[in-house]
């Protein structure tokens, strides 16, 4: 009976971590490994339409093309570039359209780890070259008016902040189109990743225009150099409505015309994600918005919103904001500018555990003013929290390594007589009043709690380039030497031993091989997880050898070198 509870357990572990495994999959964007979902069939070709006025926009919304038009991604030959600079920004404009084409970050490096590259070179966000295309833009349409393609110029005034300067104005004025004239006014504000974007439609005409404003972010689908084979972050358009939340849409879909997320709203924002940063157009509450997200050219896409304006008269004009944010994700900087903007930090599935353990891991890094250290003390707190839970698994488990050499020696001897074996096993569980099962649903129960934590750790910004100590400059970077990586093999070998080994010799193998394998995924993973881990491990041991002596049951380890070699382990 026991084995088969054990059996039964094995079997429920890993289908578990099958499941997570492809939830995981999922969440970043991938194929699921194991259970597939079914084949989708791909709606029927439409009629073909007329062009767009470019080809990131809605077809259903463009106008005419203009001959010989330069692809959405590609810079114009004859493009201006216009340098502005606040004290945590520098932005690039295009006259082309008064877009941003290039966004540098001076607070967050480019390289992360111990490259000598990363010195004084600030991290390059938005950017537009041959290769890369990463770009916010906006725009006129319902007409012939003015584009992201249409030539601006800037206007004269301040290029930076100044000092003792807070704001800072920055305004292109596009030519005529159809008799309307497009300015666009962007206010940046010292300290700040967000800006005001106004929009003020000029109609210097003699009919009265109805044009739409859009706003869109461009980018490649390019996978980020930062990806490893055993951990990826999600990159892509995300958009936020109040009826469906946040709202992910993976470049693979938008491929298959496959996509599904809110497409009419009056609130939310339309966002390109990545691993610690975001961009995201936002329009005003109450404002009714068209979201999109569609394929513009080879591996180039774009999401974003448009926004149908009031009549505007001849020698009028009308004025629409928006907000541009372009940073990192700061999860409390991301939550004070609109709703749900902080879930472009995306925690996945755990988000309602996850959040408040970045709450507290923040408020103990407010005190050390360490992170390697805050995570070494949100741990203590985290075991701290389920000592109790954990003390009920760890006694479950000292009296079944206490009782496993009389297991093993009946096991040996009623070999020929299963049914006696079960019985006789039944019995001694009953007089020594144990329970198999006892030492893993405490454990399993916290499992939700250290996944959470993974992706905390994995998520936050304020890892990146953050040092510990030692060698430990970047936790967000494996362990240039592997020192964590090989501390935790060991620490998770020693937890291991001092487990009671399953009677089965091939649960036996598995309970050795897990960690092992574990143990070396860990080898490519941030140099924070592994600390976490590794400080998890520690706590457990110190916990289950106190527990132990406290019980009697003498401190022998549990090798695994005999196991392989087909013989009784070690007792």
């Amino acid at each position: 009976m026991n084995d088969i509870r054990r059996s039964i357990l094995w079997v429920v572990f890993g289908l578990s971590m099958v499941l997570i495994w492809d939830k995981w999959q999922i969440h970043n964007g991938q194929k699921p490994t194991f259970f597939p979902t079914s084949a989708v069939t791909a709606p029927a070709p439409v009629a073909a339409q007329a062009p767009a006025a470019d080809a990131s926009l809605p077809a259903a919304v463009g106008i005419a093309a203009a001959g010989g038009e330069t692809p959405a991604g590609a810079p114009s030959a004859a493009a201006v570039r216009h340098e502005i600079t606040t004290d945590v920004l520098k932005l690039v404009f295009n006259s082309e359209g008064g877009s941003i084409i290039e966004a540098q970050l001076f607070k967050h490096a480019e390289a992360t780890g111990s490259s000598e590259d990363q010195e004084d070179k600030p991290f390059t966000l938005l950017t537009q070259t041959v290769n890369s295309t990463y770009v916010a833009q906006s725009g006129l349409i319902g007409g012939s008016f003015p584009t992201h393609k249409t030539p601006m110029t800037l206007l004269p005034g301040p290029t930076s902040l100044a000092d003792g300067q807070n704001e800072l104005q920055v305004r292109f004025e596009s030519a005529e189109v159809g008799g309307v004239k497009l300015v666009k006014t962007y206010t940046l504000t010292r300290g700040r990743y967000d800006m005001t974007v106004q929009h003020d439609v000029v109609n210097n005409g003699g009919q009265t225009v109805s044009p739409q404003l859009y706003l869109q972010l461009v980018r490649d689908g390019n996978k980020l150099s930062s990806e490893t084979p055993f951990y990826s972050t999600f990159t892509g358009p995300a958009i936020y409505t109040e009826l469906k939340k946040y709202q992910k849409v993976d470049f693979a879909d938008i491929e298959k015309n496959k996509t599904d997320f809110e497409k009419t709203a009056t609130n939310g924002y339309v966002a390109m994600v990545q691993h610690y940063f975001a961009t995201a157009w936002i329009l005003g509450e109450g404002v009714a918005r068209d979201n999109f997200a569609r394929k513009i050219d080879n591996n180039l896409y774009a999401v974003g919103a448009i926004t149908a304006l009031p009549a505007v008269a001849p020698g009028q004009t009308h004025s629409q904001q928006a907000m541009l944010f372009v940073g990192p994700q700061a999860e409390k900087v991301l939550e004070a500018l609109t709703p749900g903007l902080e879930l472009v930090k995306d925690y996945g599935w755990l988000t309602i555990l996850a959040k408040p353990l970045y709450w507290l891991l923040e408020k103990i890094h407010g005190f050390v003013q360490n992170w390697g250290w805050a995570i070494v003390l949100l741990v203590v707190v985290i075991k701290a929290a389920f000592y109790w839970l954990n003390a009920s698994a760890y006694k479950s488990m000292a009296k079944m390594k206490a009782i496993n050499p009389r297991i093993m020696e009946m096991r040996e001897r009623l070999k020929g007589n299963p049914q006696q074996m079960q019985q006789e096993m039944m019995k001694m569980y009953r007089e020594e009043k144990v329970n198999p099962l006892g030492g893993c649903f405490p454990i399993l129960i916290q499992i939700p709690v250290f996944i959470a934590l993974y992706w905390v750790l994995l998520s936050s910004v304020e890892m990146r380039n953050a040092p510990w100590m030692a060698w430990i400059t970047d936790l967000s970077s494996p362990d240039p030497y592997y020192i964590l990586p090989l501390v935790m093999a060991v620490t998770t070998m020693i937890q291991t031993a001092l487990n009671p080994l399953p009677p089965d010799p091939l649960q036996a193998k598995l309970m050795w091989m897990m960690p092992l394998v574990f143990s070396v995924m860990f080898f490519f993973f941030p140099s924070g997880l592994v600390l976490y881990w590794i400080t998890n491990n520690v706590l457990t041991i110190a916990q289950q050898s106190l527990i132990n002596k406290r019980m009697g049951v003498p401190l022998k380890i549990t090798l695994p070198f005999d196991l392989f070699k087909n013989k009784p382990a070690a007792k």
